[in-house]
């Protein structure tokens, strides 16, 4: 569908037993660029789903070889996107690290891990709704195109929305496919 100059990486991650002590996390990440998609994906024991939404999207960015690109971020964890477009980020460096409760941000060696690919590349970051099924017929595509478009402005078709659900829905089965691994 994008044959234009700009990458875009799509990302999810999971966590099976998310409350335990004992869980299994995955996470999983495509990149597509003038028609060639790359797939990656990992998994971790004892971790978090935020933690595996994070990996996925450091992952996608350490597999990138060069600097200096314009690329379009796709995740369903509001938790990162909210991070990066509501640049929650400048005020925790700010406060050393700490929320505005004055409590400190957790996992921070993600997020500093993922700063410095912001001076590097023109990112733009956009929100979805994960785990879609659209050929369910009990999904409600208009309202969630609808959704999508407030959460990301009115330049997206339907068409795009479709396009970008069912890459979302591929990271989700990477995702699954590392927690696999670790069974």
């Amino acid at each position: 569908m994008y044959q234009d100059r700009i990458l875009r990486i799509y990302t999810d991650g999971g966590c099976a037993g998310n409350q335990h002590d004992e869980n299994l996390g995955g996470w999983g990440a495509v990149l597509e660029f003038a028609g060639v998609t790359k797939e990656l994906f990992g998994a971790e024991r004892n971790t978090t789903n935020n933690r595996m939404e994070m990996t996925a999207l450091l992952e996608a960015f350490r597999a990138l070889k060069k600097d200096g690109q314009t690329i379009r971020v796709f995740s369903d964890s509001s938790y990162l996107m909210d991070c990066f477009r509501k640049k929650w980020y400048l005020g925790w460096q700010k406060n050393g690290w700490k929320t505005a409760k004055k409590t400190p941000v957790e996992n921070q060696d993600l997020w500093q891990a993922l700063l410095p690919f912001l001076d590097r590349h023109s990112i733009t970051f956009y929100r979805v709704t994960g785990h879609v099924n659209l050929d369910s017929p009990s999904t409600n595509e208009a309202a969630l195109f609808r959704k999508f478009q407030e959460w990301n402005g009115q330049e997206f078709t339907i068409e795009d929305f479709r396009y970008v659900t069912e890459k979302n829905n591929r990271c989700d089965e990477l995702a699954n496919q590392g927690i696999d691994s670790l069974r």
